[in-house]
Order: structure tokens, then sequence, then C-alpha cells
């Protein structure tokens, strides 16, 4: 934890490894997510996705602007959502984390 005084505190990037990781345990083609490019909003489930060599590519249905890209290696995956202006993921009421 930061012991600054003033302004919010700050914390290393591990502080988000329990929320990140409630996240990405969900179904992600069920989330909305909106096109910076258009203002779209429609689930990742609708995307147009090309590939898979040498990534998946998920293209905004309305516009065609890439809104995604998963590339995997052999030791990581690699998230580019760069596109996604937001993204709604909907969580069941009792995932509060208490």
């Amino acid at each position: 934890m930061n012991e600054q005084t003033d302004g919010p505190a700050m914390y290393d990037g591990n502080m988000l490894a329990g929320p990140l990781s409630e996240v990405f345990a969900v179904e992600l083609t069920t989330a909305v997510g909106r096109c910076r490019s258009c203002g779209n909003s429609s689930q990742v489930a609708t995307l147009r996705v090309y590939g898979p060599e040498p990534g998946l590519v998920g293209r905004c249905p309305h516009c065609e602007d890439v809104l995604m890209r998963l590339v995997r290696t052999p030791d990581a995956v690699w998230l580019d959502f760069s596109g996604v202006s937001a993204l709604r993921i909907s969580m069941p009421s009792d995932s509060t984390g208490s």
C-alpha cells in the first residue's frame, strides 16, 4: 500500500488479481462491448471473428472495425481490446467479493 497522504491510495498491479480472476471466470461471449469507432453495442458472441492464424481478430458486426485481438503463444495469451470503448459483463448479484 502507498503511504502517500494526499490523493487516492495507489497499489501495485497485484491488487487487480482478485477482481480480474472473477471477471475472466465468467463467460465473456455474453459480455456486451461498445465499438470505439461507430458506437454500436453488441455481445462478443456476435463479433465477426477471423483467424485462427496468427491469432483471432474480432470485428464489429456493424462497421467491421477491429474490436479485439487474441493471440496465443506457447506461454501466454495476448489480448488487445483497443477497439472497445467499454465492456459490460453481467455478474450475479451475490458476486460482491464478500
